[in-house]
């Protein structure tokens, strides 16, 4: 299936990072708090034409931890934020 967001929207998908405790015990997906990395998936048409946004399908962002729907496309997760939720772009 393919998603494209509307307006000022963007899809994202969520960078999930294992967490373990310094004994080396894997924390379950319960215990941990929302991710808040993602990367970008597709961008809404209004994003598209904002030459001050800088931000682009492929790119690693950061958003707001409760901001967005989340929805479930060919079983992985994605989330459908505002172009004002993310917070900054990053590099690894």
């Amino acid at each position: 299936m393919k998603v494209q967001p509307l307006g000022e929207r963007l899809l994202i998908k969520p960078i999930k990072e294992e967490k373990k405790t310094e004994g080396g015990i894997v924390l379950p997906d319960t215990a941990k708090e929302k991710p808040m990395k993602a990367e970008v998936v597709a961008v809404g048409p209004a994003v598209e034409d904002d030459s001050d946004f800088q931000v682009r399908v492929g790119d690693k962002v950061i958003f707001s931890k409760y901001a967005g729907t989340e929805i479930k496309i060919d079983d992985e997760d994605y989330i459908i934020i505002d172009k004002d939720d993310v917070l900054a772009k990053y590099e690894e």
